[in-house]
């Protein structure tokens, strides 16, 4: 168990529909991180952009995208993790893969498919909420639309950090700012949120803001917000939950319910 955890947001323009170049890219980053982190956290469909195009570029989880996680995750010894295209039973899913160091992985499949691009024509919603064990720390992995959805990110299970990977575009992103600060701040733990940046496929802009915030909703990003494309590190701190947790115990007074 750790009482701090290191992560790295990489905030980055994709190249649409091309995941061969897209780990090229990342591979670099990665190899570039300037500091030994625990974590590193990429955007949403972060080999191909937000694509429709499922049967044009999605993989299975034997494929090339989820051995590269692995590779790199084994060789620099730190987690990743980040949402791809993935075809499975002949059905298709937007997945969050969580690539622990030692080559094993855990996944969730996005919820709430975004109905505004037809996503839920496409791909397959998830049905199971997924709390990752990492060094001590409970992981709560959501993607990009799933944020506008509060009761599916509720903490009734004392999660330490809420975590979001997106294509969130330019026009909305200020729901993106507010949504994430809010989150934090009512489920009363880190929440994190990784956005790309730069012009997709269909012309679609995308300006970043990615952030992370304290269990009080305070923005630990030294320059927020951030529009270019970069790499963002924080420490995230167990005593701080600890101690705000006791001191607040709004958690305590939170209904009780079961998702079905």
């Amino acid at each position: 168990m750790k009482s701090i955890l290191d992560i790295a947001l990489i905030q980055s323009d994709l190249v649409w529909e091309n995941p061969a170049q897209n780990r090229s890219i990342f591979t670099e980053k990665i190899d570039s991180l300037s500091q030994k982190v625990d974590l590193v956290i990429l955007p949403e469909m972060f080999s191909t952009g937000f694509t429709m195009n499922a049967a044009e570029v999605a993989e299975p989880m034997s494929g090339a995208t989820i051995q590269w996680l692995k590779e790199m995750s084994m060789s620099k010894d730190v987690a990743i993790t980040g949402s791809l295209v993935i075809e499975a039973s002949g059905k298709y899913y937007n997945r969050l893969v969580f690539m622990f160091p030692d080559g094993s992985y855990t996944y969730y499949d996005k919820h709430q498919l975004f109905t505004l691009a037809k996503e839920q024509e496409v791909f397959e919603s998830g049905q199971k909420e997924l709390i990752i064990d990492y060094k001590g720390w409970k992981i709560k992995p959501q993607i990009c639309y799933d944020l506008r959805f509060p009761v599916w990110a509720r903490n009734t299970t004392n999660y330490d950090v809420l975590l979001y990977v997106a294509s969130w575009p330019k026009p909305r992103i200020n729901a993106w700012d507010v949504l994430l600060q809010a989150r934090a701040i009512e489920n009363m733990s880190y929440c994190i949120g990784v956005n790309r940046i730069g012009l997709d496929g269909k012309g679609y802009e995308y300006n970043g803001h990615s952030a992370i915030y304290d269990v009080l909703g305070n923005a630990l990003t030294k320059q927020h917000p951030l529009e270019i494309e970069t790499t963002i590190y924080a420490t995230l701190d167990k005593d701080h939950i600890k101690k705000i947790r006791t001191k607040l115990p709004f958690l305590e007074d939170r209904d009780n319910f079961e998702l079905i």
